[in-house]
């Protein structure tokens, strides 16, 4: 089924809204939650909590991208769960590392919350765009997604200590970026 026919599934009040929604996009849902809280029960409730919030989101909401506005809400649903979780056992934890190696960038605007700052949110979108495919593909794995290092080599078939680069990297570019936006980072 295609996402504008979902929408109007939602904007009719019919709850098929919620089993198209996720027969298509609950596995990518499920991988982004499981990336944050490595438990799948955790996960399963988080993913539910996507379809109710986003039952509640539309109308009057209609997402340009059905997939990413499923993922936005999974991931902020599973992030406040982490936070809840975890509140005093974050060191090795993966979305904390994440998280604290994008405050290198983002130190000012609290780095993982930036999709909520809309000037930040832009900039960085307007960043993603200098890069390069593969250097963008890795920086969405490790920083929405919260792929591990490991899984993010794996799966382009090259070192970890290639991906390590590849990081650092971006997020130095992405640091002198928005330092040439104007923002105090």
């Amino acid at each position: 089924m295609d996402d504008n026919t979902i929408i109007d599934l939602y904007f009719e009040r019919s709850e098929k809204a919620v089993k198209e929604s996720e027969i298509k996009y609950g596995g990518i849902c499920h991988r982004i939650a499981e990336n944050i809280l490595h438990n799948r029960a955790d996960s399963d409730e988080c993913v539910n909590d996507t379809w109710m919030s986003a039952w509640g989101a539309m109308p009057p909401e209609r997402p340009d991208c059905l997939g990413a506005f499923f993922a936005r809400i999974t991931r902020n649903i599973s992030i406040s769960r982490w936070r809840k979780n975890s509140a005093q056992k974050r060191k090795g934890d993966e979305a904390a590392i994440c998280l604290d190696e994008l405050n290198e960038c983002l130190s000012d605007c609290n780095g993982d919350r930036f999709p909520e700052n809309y000037e930040i949110r832009d900039a960085l979108n307007r960043f993603l765009g200098t890069l390069n495919e593969k250097a963008r593909i890795i920086f969405m794995q490790r920083y929405w997604y919260v792929c591990t290092i490991r899984q993010i080599a794996d799966e382009h078939s090259i070192k970890e200590g290639a991906v390590k680069m590849s990081l650092m990297r971006t997020r130095n570019r992405l640091k002198e970026f928005l330092y040439e936006e104007g923002f105090d980072i």
